[in-house]
C-alpha cells in the first residue's frame, strides 16, 4: 500500500507514524507537510525533517503545559514523542556512537513520559525485576479503583519502542476496559541502548519475571492475563507462552514462525546481488535497516553474524506446548514475515484462531499499520470472548 513515498521503507514507517492518528500519536497535515521535505531514500533528510517537525510540536506542548492548557500539552508531547521516535528510525549505522540518535531516543522517551502524566487515566512508569538488572515499563489503569481487571502484557519487537507501545496497544485496550503492562525487553528501546542488553531467543526468560511481577499488583486480575507481542514480538510472546503457562490468553501480532528464513533470504540476495552485500545495503532501504538494527539489537558484527544469530528464533517443535488460547493475526501484504502466521497458526495444538488482514479492507500491511481500529476491533472482541468463557 503506497503511503506518500515510492521507496517501500518509506511508505511503510511513513504509514506507521501516520497511523498513530488514531489515538493522538500523530496529525495528518503534520506528517503530509514533513514527508513532502524528504527526498526519495535520503535518510539523512528523513531525521532531519521528522526530528524539526517534533521540536515544533514539543515546543507547542511545552507552551501549552505553562499556560495551564492540560489537553493541549497532552497531545502535543504525545505527537511528539512518536515523531521523535520516527527521526531516529534509520540512524542504526552506529547509534552507540550516535548522538543524535541519543538525543532523539531520550526526546522520545521524555515527551511520552511528560504526556503520560497528563493523561485522563493513569499511568505509573515501572522497572520489572530482570536478572540482576531491571526492564523498564508502564502500567496504564482504566481507574484509580484499584480494582483487578483483565490485563494485557504487551511488548513489542525488532525495533518497537516502550513508547509506541501505547499507541499501538494500550490505548485501545483501555477504552475496553484492560489494564495494560508495557515493557521493553532485552535488544529494545532503552535495553539496547542504556543498559546494553540484546535480543535473546529463550523469551520466556524475559516474560516470566514479567509476569511474576503483572500477578503482584492489585489491579491485575491473574486469571485473565493475556501477552500479546508486535512484529518479532510474534516469535517472542510465542516462544515465552510455550513455556510460560500462566497466561490466560496470548496474541500473536502478528505470527512470527522461522526469524531465520527471513535473514537467510537478505543473505541469499546479497549473494546475488553484484557488488556484493555492499551493493545490496546501498541500494535498499529496507535491507540495509534490517542489518543494522540487527547488529545492534543482536550485539553482532555483520550480517553473516546475523544469520548465524536468527536460527535459535523458530518455533519448529516447540508451538505445540502452547496451551492457551492463541489468537494469531496475519496481514495478506506482510514483506517481512509473508506466509508465516499461517505456518505458526497450523502447528499449534490448542484452540486458535487466525485472523487475515487484507489488503482491499486497508489492513494488509505489516502489523495492520494505517488499519489500528480494525485491528483493535478484532483482536479485542476475540480477547473478550475468550476471557468471558
Amino acid at each position: 500500500m503506497k503511503f506518500l513515498f515510492d521507496d517501500e521503507s518509506f511508505s511503510f514507517e511513513a504509514l506507521r507514524s501516520a497511523g498513530y492518528i488514531a489515538y493522538g500519536g500523530a496529525d495528518l497535515g503534520e506528517v503530509l507537510v514533513t514527508c513532502r521535505q524528504i527526498p526519495e531514500g535520503d535518510e539523512d533528510a528523513w531525521s532531519a525533517q521528522w526530528a524539526a517537525t517534533a521540536a515544533r510540536v514539543e515546543r507547542a506542548g511545552r507552551e501549552a503545559l505553562a499556560a495551564g492548557h492540560r489537553v493541549s500539552a497532552r497531545e502535543a508531547l504525545l505527537r511528539a514523542s512518536n515523531y521523535y521516535r520516527t527521526a531516529d528510525f534509520y540512524r542504526r549505522e552506529n547509534p552507540a556512537a550516535d548522538a543524535e540518535s541519543a538525543r532523539l531516543a531520550k526526546a522520545s522517551q521524555q515527551t511520552f513520559a511528560d504526556a503520560a502524566a497528563l493523561l485522563d487515566t493513569p499511568a505509573r512508569a515501572l522497572r520489572i525485576p530482570y536478572e540482576d538488572t531491571t526492564l523498564p515499563g508502564y502500567l496504564f489503569l482504566v481507574d484509580d479503583s484499584g480494582a483487578p481487571r483483565p490485563t494485557v502484557l504487551f511488548h513489542g519487537g525488532y525495533d518497537s519502542t516502550l513508547e509506541e507501545d501505547y499507541l499501538a496497544v494500550a490505548a485501545g485496550a483501555l477504552r475496553r476496559g484492560y489494564n495494560v503492562i508495557t515493557f521493553d525487553g532485552p535488544g529494545q528501546g532503552g535495553t539496547v541502548r542504556e543498559q546494553g542488553l540484546h535480543f535473546r531467543p529463550d523469551w520466556e526468560a524475559v516474560v516470566t519475571p514479567a509476569v511474576d511481577f503483572a500477578l503482584g499488583l492489585p489491579e491485575v486480575d491473574g486469571g485473565r492475563l493475556a501477552l500479546m507481542g508486535m512484529s518479532l514480538g510474534g516469535y517472542l510472546a510465542a516462544r515465552a507462552a510455550a513455556f510460560e503457562h500462566r497466561v490466560a490468553a496470548c496474541v500473536l501480532f502478528d505470527g512470527v514462525y522461522d526469524l531465520h528464513e527471513v535473514l537467510a533470504a537478505i543473505a541469499d540476495r546479497a549473494a546475488s546481488t553484484p557488488g556484493g552485500p555492499e551493493a545490496l545495503m546501498a541500494q535498499n532501504t529496507q535491507a540495509r535497516w534490517v542489518v543494522r538494527n540487527g547488529r545492534w539489537t543482536f550485539g553482532v558484527s555483520g550480517l553473516d553474524e546475523l544469520v548465524k544469530a536468527g536460527e535459535a528464533y523458530t518455533m519448529a517443535g516447540i508451538a505445540d506446548r502452547i496451551t492457551c488460547p492463541t489468537l494469531v493475526l496475519d496481514a495478506e501484504n506482510d514483506q517481512f514475515f509473508a506466509g508465516q502466521p499461517q505456518r505458526v497458526f497450523d502447528e499449534l495444538t490448542c484452540e486458535k484462531e487466525l485472523i487475515l488482514f487484507r489488503e482491499d479492507e486497508g489492513g494488509g500491511e505489516h502489523c495492520h499499520e494505517g488499519a489500528m481500529f480494525l485491528f483493535h476491533q478484532r483482536t479485542f472482541d476475540w480477547l473478550d470472548t475468550v476471557f468471558a468463557s
